[in-house]
């Protein structure tokens, strides 16, 4: 079993950053982002093959989104720019293990200010 602990959410203005950080405490496959506002499903963000070399996002983040990997310190990183309101969520990690299984983060609360 792998757990996942997300960090770096907060309060933030429009137009800010922040970085999201997702610390597994084991070996992790494909690893992704996703989010989910009051009253809505939950919905993709962004995703990263293991190396890092295929990451693919939903299009309301592209270009202000970005997601990295460090699998030395088994970490996903997501850093944020250009924050809107609309961006507010609770941001949840998730990982795909080696056996299918697949596993996610407690959250951690993003909210943007207009």
């Amino acid at each position: 079993q792998v757990q996942l602990v997300e960090s770096g959410g907060g309060l933030v203005q429009a137009g800010g950053s922040l970085r999201l950080s997702c610390a597994a405490s084991g070996r992790t496959l494909y690893m992704g982002w996703f989010r989910q506002a009051p009253g809505k499903e939950r919905e993709f963000v962004a995703g990263i093959s293991r190396s890092g070399g295929v990451t693919n996002y939903a299009d309301s983040v592209k270009g202000r989104f970005t997601i990295s990997r460090d699998n030395a310190k088994n970490t996903l990183y997501l850093q944020m720019n250009s924050l809107k309101p609309e961006d507010t969520a609770v941001y949840y990690c998730k990982a795909g293990v080696v056996g299918s299984y697949e596993y996610w983060g407690q959250g951690t609360q993003v909210t943007v200010s207009s």
